[in-house]
C-alpha cells in the first residue's frame, strides 16, 4: 500500500488495485467510464446516458494530429522560418512552444477530459469566465466557414491535374490575357534581351500562366471587395463536395471520426516523404534548403520575429478554438492526457520543421530553373499552394502526377482539420442544451444545419470578390490576436480563479500523479505573460490588411474585419459583466461557485407509486473529492 495526498485528503491506495485513480478520488468514474458511482442511499432513478468515448485511445491521438497538423504547418511555417532568420527562428519558436504552446495545449485537453464537456460547459469550473466557451465557439465557427475554401480550391486543382497538359502550364486558354508568357528566363536579361523578341522591360509587364489561371480562372478576381460579381459555379460545386465529405465524416460522432483520421492524418506524411525524395533530387534543391536554414542572428533583436513565432505556435497548435477540449472530453477518465499532450506537440512542431525541407527543395529548384533569387519565389499561404508550387510542377517531368499528389495531400491535410473543427463546434452545441431536449437524430440534424449555414455564408467567397472576403476572415477572425487573447484568459481562469493547485489535483485524480511543476508555473505566470506580451506587440505593430501588396481595403472592410475579431474577444468581458449584474447581493457578497463535472452530478432518486420524491442536493465546496474539493 502507498499513501497519496491530493483530491482533498490522504488516501491509502493498493498498488495492485485495478482502478487506482478511482480509489485516489472517491466518486470519480471507474476506468473507462463517464459516470460517477451512485451516491449512498436508495436510488431508483435511471442514470443519464453515458458520454460517448473513443473506441481506442489511438483514435484520439490521430484525431488531434489530424486537427492540429494542417495547412499552416506546410504553407506558413517554412516561409516564416526563411523570413525570420532561418535556423535562428527555431529559438523563439521552441521557447514559446515550451512556455506557451504546450502548457495551453495540455490545459485544454485535460480540462475537457476532466469535465466531460465541450468548449462551453467546461468553464463551469469558473462561471465568471464562461465567455471563454462562447468565444471559442465563435472562433471555431469562423474557422469552419472560411478554412474549407482552401479545400475547395485544392479539390478544383486536383480535378484539373488529371490532364495530359496542366491547364496552368500554357497560355492560349480562354482565361489567358494577351500579357501571358510561358517562359521566364531572367538571367538572359544580362544580355539585354529575354525570351524571343521581348526586352527585359517588356518582360517585366508580362504575366505567368500560373497566376492567370489562379486569378482569372479559379478566383475570377474582381477589382475589390466592393465588386462581388458573379458566383463561380465550378468552385461552388467543389465546395459543396467538400461539405458533403465533412458531413459524412462527422454525423455519427467520434466512433466514425476516429476511424477516418487513420487515413486522413497519416497519408499526408507518405506524400510529404515522396515529395521530399523527389525534391532533393532536383537541381537547385540544396540551395533552397540552405536558404531555409541559413542563420541570421541579427533577426533575434526584431520584435516581428517573436510575434511571428508566437502567432504561429498558437495557430498551428489550434489553441483557443475549443476543439481540443471537445476531443479530450471523449477520453476515458483515466487516460494519461499529460503524455498525450507532449507527444502531440512534438508531432506538430516536427511536422512543421520537416515540411520546410519539402517546400524549399522545390522552391530552390524553381529558382534555379527561372534564374532568379529564391526570395522571388518564396511565398506563404495561398500563394505557395496555388502559385509557387503549381509553377514548380510545370517544370518537372510527369507534371500531372506530382500536381495530383500535392493537391491530394493538401486536401487531406485540410479535410481532417475541418471535420474535427466541426466536431468541436457540434460538441459545444450538444452539451449546451439540457438532456431533456434530446430528440431522435438530434446530432445528424444539428450537423446538417451547421454545415448548411456555413455553406451559404461561403457563397460570398466563391464570387469574383470572394478572395477579398476570405482574406478578411483569415486576417481577423482567427488571427494571432484573438487566439492570444483567448489563451491569456484561459490561464487566468484556471491558474488563478479556479486554482492551479486544485487543477493539478484534478489531473492527479485522472492520471495518478501530479504533472511537472513547470505546468503550474506556466499556467500562473509564464504563459499569461508571453501571451500578453505577444498580444501587445501585435496591437502595437498592427498593419491594415492589404491584398497582394497592392489592394488596400476600404475603411468599412477593415471595420467588418475588426467586427469579426471583437465578436469573439468581447464574449469574455461581456459574459462576466452579465453574470455580475444578474448576481444577487453586493459585489463583495457575490460568490460564483464552480459547478461539478457531468460525471459528478448527483442523481435524483424517485420512488414511483408511493407519491414520494427525494431530491438530493448538489455537493458543496466541502464535499466530494474531485476538483480538489470543488465538486
Amino acid at each position: 500500500d502507498l499513501q497519496v495526498s491530493g483530491c482533498g485528503g490522504i488516501y491509502s491506495v493498493s498498488v495492485e488495485q485495478q482502478d487506482k485513480k478511482a480509489a485516489m478520488c472517491p466518486g470519480v468514474p471507474a476506468a473507462g467510464k463517464g459516470e460517477a458511482a451512485d451516491p449512498p442511499g436508495p436510488s431508483l432513478a435511471l442514470p443519464p446516458p453515458e458520454r460517448e468515448t473513443w473506441t481506442r485511445q489511438m483514435d484520439f491521438i490521430m484525431s488531434c494530429v489530424g486537427f492540429a497538423v494542417g495547412l499552416g504547418n506546410v504553407w506558413r511555417f517554412p516561409y516564416l522560418c526563411y523570413k525570420n532568420g532561418g535556423g535562428v527562428f527555431l529559438i523563439p519558436y521552441l521557447l514559446i512552444a515550451l512556455i506557451g504552446g504546450i502548457p495551453i495545449f495540455f490545459l485544454e485537453i485535460s480540462l475537457g477530459q476532466f469535465m466531460k464537456a465541450g468548449s462551453i460547459n467546461v468553464w463551469n469550473i469558473a462561471p465568471l469566465f464562461k465567455g471563454l466557451g462562447f468565444a471559442s465557439m465563435v472562433i471555431v465557427f469562423y474557422c469552419n466557414t472560411y478554412y474549407i475554401m482552401v479545400l475547395a480550391w485544392g479539390f478544383y486543382y486536383l480535378v484539373k491535374s488529371f490532364a495530359a497538359t496542366l491547364p496552368w502550364a500554357t497560355c492560349g486558354n480562354p482565361w489567358n490575357s494577351d500579357e501571358c508568357v510561358e517562359i521566364f528566363r531572367h538571367e538572359d536579361c544580362a544580355n539585354g534581351t529575354a525570351t524571343g523578341n521581348l526586352t527585359c522591360d517588356e518582360l517585366s509587364d508580362k504575366r505567368s500562366p500560373v497566376i492567370e489561371f489562379w486569378e482569372n480562372k479559379v478566383l475570377r478576381l474582381s477589382g475589390g471587395l466592393e465588386l462581388p460579381g458573379e458566383i463561380n459555379w465550378e468552385v461552388t460545386l467543389c465546395l459543396l463536395a467538400c461539405w458533403v465529405l465533412v458531413y459524412f465524416c462527422v454525423w455519427k460522432g467520434v466512433k466514425s471520426t476516429g476511424k477516418i483520421v487513420y487515413f486522413t492524418a497519416t497519408f499526408p506524411y507518405v506524400v510529404l516523404i515522396i515529395l521530399l525524395i523527389r525534391g532533393v533530387m532536383l537541381p537547385g534543391a540544396q540551395d533552397g534548403i540552405i536558404y531555409y536554414l541559413k542563420p541570421d542572428w541579427s533577426k533575434l533583436a526584431s520584435p516581428q520575429v517573436w510575434i511571428d513565432a508566437g502567432t504561429q505556435i498558437f495557430f498551428s497548435y489550434a489553441i483557443g478554438l475549443g476543439a481540443l477540449t471537445a476531443l479530450g472530453s471523449y477520453n476515458r477518465f483515466n487516460n494519461n492526457c499529460y503524455k498525450d499532450a507532449i507527444i502531440l506537440a512534438l508531432i506538430n512542431s516536427g511536422t512543421s520543421f520537416f515540411s520546410g525541407f519539402v517546400v524549399f527543395s522545390i522552391l530552390g529548384f524553381m529558382a534555379a530553373e527561372q534564374g532568379v533569387d529564391i526570395s522571388k519565389v518564396a511565398e506563404s499561404g495561398p500563394g505557395l499552394a496555388f502559385i509557387a508550387y503549381p509553377r514548380a510542377v510545370t517544370l518537372m517531368p510527369v507534371a500531372p502526377l506530382w500536381a495530383a499528389l500535392f493537391f491530394f495531400m493538401l486536401l487531406l491535410l485540410g479535410l481532417d482539420s475541418q471535420f474535427v473543427g466541426v466536431e468541436g463546434f457540434i460538441t459545444g452545441i450538444l452539451d449546451f442544451f439540457p438532456a431533456t431536449y434530446t430528440f431522435r437524430f438530434q446530432r445528424e440534424i444539428i450537423v446538417a444545419v451547421s454545415c448548411a449555414v456555413c455553406f451559404f455564408l461561403e457563397l460570398s467567397m466563391v464570387t469574383e470578390g470572394g478572395m477579398y472576403v476570405f482574406q478578411l476572415f483569415d486576417y481577423y477572425s482567427a488571427s494571432g490576436t484573438t487566439l492570444l487573447w483567448q489563451a491569456f484568459w484561459e490561464c487566468i481562469a484556471v491558474g488563478w480563479v479556479y486554482g492551479a493547485d486544485r487543477f493539478m489535483d484534478d489531473i492527479a485524480c485522472m492520471i495518478g500523479y501530479r504533472p511537472s511543476l513547470w505546468m503550474k508555473w506556466c499556467w500562473m505566470f509564464l504563459t499569461p505573460l508571453i501571451c500578453l506580451g505577444v498580444f501587445l506587440f501585435n496591437v502595437a505593430y498592427y498593419k491594415p490588411l492589404i491584398y497582394n501588396n497592392s489592394y488596400v481595403y476600404p475603411w468599412w472592410g477593415e471595420a467588418i474585419g475588426w467586427g469579426f475579431a471583437l465578436s469573439s474577444m468581447l464574449c469574455v468581458p461581456l459574459t462576466a459583466l452579465y453574470k455580475l449584474i444578474r448576481a444577487k447581493g453586493t459585489l463583495a457578497e457575490v460568490r460564483l461557485l464552480p459547478r461539478s463535472p457531468e460525471w459528478k452530478r448527483p442523481r435524483t432518486p424517485r420512488f414511483k407509486g408511493v407519491g414520494l420524491s427525494l431530491e438530493s442536493e448538489h455537493p458543496t465546496l466541502d464535499q466530494g473529492c474531485a476538483g480538489g474539493n470543488a465538486c
